[in-house]
């Protein structure tokens, strides 16, 4: 492959693996790295999320050593308008977001994409593990050989074009080979940690970001059981997500967790671990990458990135599908992705907005 390929190098590991595989492969390689904040926007004046001056230069150096050109792309309105305020907004209306898939929808593989056909890439690379595979006609994505970093789920919005242009060099590696690689290239981030939280919410303090990024203070409220006792009082009902256990600050005889939100009336309602389950969703917002059967047919979904695939019933209703599980799954939470799979294939996806 002699081809032209823009490679999206974020300062990791991963990303630098992937641009060595591909100049091994003969590949004309350009690395690019999006500039998509400065600390100053996220509250902070030093630190290593990603995306950070930090990241830039050991993009640089990896360029460098490969013999590659690097440039920085300054994309921070785009982040801004398509990630952070789209998070922003999801917290205030009650939803818990994964602006992991925003950015990868809208900056990888939208901004950054049109950006490397202007260039005359033939092909964008990243870091992620995951595999793309041809079948029945259709691009199609498939989990990494390495399950405990496969990353499907947060790619499920790709289309047949940009599946068609994209390339995953790392989809059939595991971590630890990665490393190795990267240790045996002299590569100056080979042992760098991988970031854990969202770049921009390095705290994982999701309310006081908002409150700072806003200049609006979160309006208190109560805590209350399900028959609407008052437990106690809560800092902003934006911050709390379903399934929440730590932070709560209410003594209870038994352990309880955050198992609903009313905005409209700025509760969070507590309970036992029973109420959180639920027997189907409805997804909208949906991307199908294999094309749909008529009528219900079954499948396997995860409605989290780290939970293991569950059967499920889909019915497609106009723009909207029905998730219905066979058995009653922990959790499920508007805002999140259900993202659908059939023997390690993703099928589709979309985003949560009803329990049933």
């Amino acid at each position: 492959m002699a081809e032209k390929v823009l490679v999206a190098m974020s300062g990791g590991v991963d990303s630098s693996v992937a641009a060595w595989l591909l100049k091994e492969q003969g590949c004309d390689c350009v690395g690019v790295t999006m500039k998509l904040f400065g600390n100053e926007d996220i509250g902070l004046d030093k630190g290593h999320p990603c995306c950070t001056l930090d990241d830039v230069e050991d993009a640089k150096a990896v360029c460098h050593r490969l013999g590659i050109p690097h440039y920085t792309f300054n994309f921070m309105d785009d982040f801004e308008e398509k990630v952070i305020q789209k998070f922003i907004r999801s917290y205030q209306s009650g939803e818990t977001p994964n602006p992991c898939i925003d950015c990868n929808r809208y900056l990888k593989f939208e901004r950054l994409y049109r950006r490397a056909r202007e260039l005359g890439c033939a092909y964008i690379a990243t870091g992620h593990y995951a595999r793309i595979i041809q079948q029945d006609g259709r691009w199609l994505l498939q989990k990494a050989a390495d399950l405990s970093r496969d990353q499907s789920y947060v790619l499920y919005a790709m289309t047949q074009d940009q599946l068609a242009h994209t390339l995953f060099p790392l989809g059939g590696l595991t971590k630890a080979e990665a490393r190795e690689m990267a240790e045996a290239q002299g590569f100056v981030n080979a042992r760098k940690h991988d970031s854990q939280d969202i770049c921009f919410v390095p705290d994982g303090d999701y309310l006081s970001f908002i409150e700072r990024h806003t200049g609006e203070k979160s309006a208190p409220g109560d805590l209350i059981d399900r028959e609407g006792n008052v437990l106690g009082t809560h800092r902003g009902a934006a911050g709390y997500t379903i399934g929440q256990r730590r932070g709560l600050g209410v003594p209870a005889g038994e352990r309880v967790y955050v198992c609903a939100k009313d905005m409209a009336a700025n509760t969070v309602t507590l309970g036992p671990e029973s109420a959180l389950y639920s027997s189907g969703c409805a997804a909208e917002d949906w991307n199908w990458m294999a094309l749909p059967p008529e009528g219900p047919f079954e499948a396997e979904v995860k409605t989290r990135y780290r939970m293991k695939e569950q059967p499920v019933t889909v019915t497609a209703d106009g723009e909207r599908v029905i998730l219905r599980f066979h058995e009653p799954q922990r959790a499920v939470t508007a805002g999140q992705a259900a993202v659908l799979y059939r023997n390690g294939v993703v099928l589709g996806g979309g985003t949560i907005k009803e329990i049933i």
